[in-house]
């Protein structure tokens, strides 16, 4: 018999807050995280707004030795997971080490370190690269870093499916307690990528947005959108065996009950024009939870305010939940903190755990115009209560990444 898996820790650092509190407070309302960017001249750049965190210290979730030997993807994760780990009261005492694990996804890992150290290399040559260059880097790292300072000796890996990367990490990460693995796992996603050439290789692409007004930027379903934002920060979970969380006494904030993978293959960059692949994702997390596709009351979406992904995700939700996807509540909470890649599916999961936890559903944001192939209920501009048993959260990447999990009211 499977195990049950539940939620009893989380924690943020993004664009609308660097405490889970203030950021749910922020969803709840409405606010827009995304501002004009700051950290390099964008003069150049067709883009010039992006979803920043503002006012994060390193220095007060890490020792400061550590610090500069950390990309600030690393540094994101480790404070999101400290305060995690702190809101779940966790019992390390009583807790073996090696059913303690750790799988947070990324998308780019540590592009900031990259071009530092690039530029180092072309201006003053070889012997002056860092070296704790490539550890601070390398993707995995960040889980790596995660476990030596929790001591987490258990199933550790780091998952990198571009934009799905965060779902698939939570996913991959119940999955692991479910079938008896592990009786805690710390999981989620983490992003740093609001660089010179990060932003500069998306916006080659065409994929992010043009438009110079950071509070109308971003604007999933909108038959205006022109493109993404990016964002950065970090949302991590940590989830455990029920019978230990109970054990113990933890604060049980929502239940993991479903997780839904798939691939497009079909293109590097664009989702399949039937959508069949998100649909199958759903459907997959959908039967994995044991309930009918009527059951489910709201969807995050992956919304990501691109022409394509908001009308085939919509298709998606249309083929997976037939009848009943005109009858269920949908938000893109990316109209407010933009689309933090592979770090979008941790921060999404806890609006998600959030959203069945407190009855009320996050808004779509500077939804003005309705797109006519995009003819559901988005939640438009401002949230609502409504009672959320069952919740689904989408991710969907590049290479045809698609995740799904669902998550379900504690009783």
């Amino acid at each position: 018999m499977n195990k049950r898996v539940v939620i009893t820790g989380m924690g943020v650092i993004s664009s609308l807050g660097n405490d889970v509190d203030t950021f749910w407070k922020s969803i709840k309302d409405g606010k827009c995280g995304i501002s004009l960017i700051e950290g390099f001249d964008t003069s150049a750049y067709s883009c010039k707004v992006a979803s920043q965190v503002k006012d994060f210290d390193p220095f007060e979730y890490i020792e400061k030795k550590e610090v500069k030997r950390m990309d600030r993807s690393t540094q994101l994760a480790m404070a999101a997971t400290k305060m995690a780990i702190e809101s779940s009261k966790f019992d390390f005492e009583n807790t073996d080490p090696y059913r303690f694990g750790v799988v947070i996804g990324t998308g780019v890992g540590g592009i900031d370190t990259f071009e530092k150290q690039h530029e180092i290399l072309l201006n003053r040559g070889p012997s002056r690269v860092s070296p704790f260059f490539i550890p601070m880097m390398i993707s995995n790292m960040t889980t790596g870093r995660i476990a030596m300072h929790y001591r987490a000796k258990g199933y550790n890996s780091c998952v990198v499916t571009a934009c799905a990367s965060g779902t698939n990490a939570v996913g991959d990460a119940f999955k692991v307690i479910q079938r008896g693995a592990a009786d805690v796992m710390i999981a989620g996603g983490t992003e740093a990528t609001i660089t010179p050439m990060c932003v500069a290789g998306f916006d080659a692409l065409g994929a992010m947005t043009n438009t110079t007004d950071p509070l109308d930027a971003s604007k999933p379903f909108d038959l205006n959108r022109n493109g993404f934002v990016m964002g950065e920060g970090s949302g991590i979970v940590i989830l455990e065996e029920l019978s230990h969380a109970l054990a113990r006494g933890a604060n049980i904030i929502a239940e993991v009950v479903g997780y839904g993978s798939t691939n497009d293959a079909f293109h590097i960059t664009a989702p399949a024009s039937d959508a069949e692949g998100g649909a199958a994702s759903m459907r997959l997390a959908i039967e994995d939870a044991g309930i009918e596709p009527s059951q489910v009351d709201y969807i995050n979406a992956h919304g990501t305010s691109t022409g394509l992904n908001d009308k085939l995700e919509t298709l998606a939700i249309k083929k997976s939940l037939k009848d009943h996807a005109y009858k269920v509540a949908i938000s893109s909470t990316k109209s407010m903190t933009g689309h933090l890649l592979g770090a979008a599916g941790g921060v999404e999961a806890i609006i998600t755990a959030l959203t069945v936890k407190d009855d009320f559903i996050a808004p779509t944001i500077n939804l003005k115009v309705k797109d006519p192939e995009c003819d559901l209920d988005y939640v438009p501009n401002k949230g609502r209560a409504a009672k959320v048993n069952y919740a689904l959260s989408n991710s969907l990447g590049f290479g045809g990444h698609n995740a799904t999990i669902a998550i379900k009211k504690y009783e």
